[in-house]
C-alpha cells in the first residue's frame, strides 16, 4: 500500500531556528541524513518519490474564479504557523512500516546535531473510491 508522509515545520516551533540560521555543517548533515534515507528506501524497494520543497513564501494558492480563471495568492503567509517543508510517497508492506519510516525522517538532525523531531503526517493514498459508493 502506499503512503504519503508529510514533513511539517512550524513557525512556533522554537526549539530550533529556521534552516536558514543552521551552521552550514549542520545543514550538510540535515540533508545528508535525508539522503540517507531515501536511499534505503530506494535500495528496499519502498520509494516512490520524495522531494524537499520551497518554504512558504515561494508557495502560491490557487483557486478557481469567475469563468474557471486561477485566482492567485501569493505568499509569504504571515498567518501561518505551520508549513509542508517536504514529502515522500513510499509503497510499503504495512501501516506500521510507514510510521516506522517517519519516525526515521523526523530523527534528521538539527543545531549541534540533534534530533529535530519535526511531526511527519501520515496519509494513506486512496487508489480508488471505496467498492460500496
Amino acid at each position: 500500500m502506499k503512503y504519503m508522509l508529510l514533513m511539517q515545520f512550524s513557525g512556533a516551533f522554537d526549539e530550533f531556528p529556521p534552516i536558514h540560521t543552521w551552521q552550514p555543517e549542520e545543514i550538510r548533515a540535515h540533508i545528508g541524513h535525508m539522503g540517507d534515507l531515501n536511499a534505503k528506501l530506494t535500495a528496499a524497494g519502498e520509494l516512490v518519490d520524495g522531494q524537499g520543497l520551497g518554504g512558504p513564501e515561494q508557495a502560491k494558492i490557487v483557486r478557481a474564479g469567475e469563468g474557471g480563471r486561477p485566482v492567485v495568492t501569493e505568499g509569504p503567509f504571515a498567518e501561518t504557523k505551520e508549513f509542508l517543508a517536504g514529502y515522500w510517497v513510499v509503497d510499503v508492506e504495512s501501516a506500521e512500516r510507514a510510521v516506522e519510516i517517519a519516525a526515521l525522517a523526523s530523527a534528521a538532525p538539527g543545531p549541534g546535531g540533534r534530533p529535530v523531531n519535526m511531526p511527519i503526517e501520515v496519509h494513506p493514498v486512496m487508489s480508488a473510491p471505496p467498492q460500496d459508493m
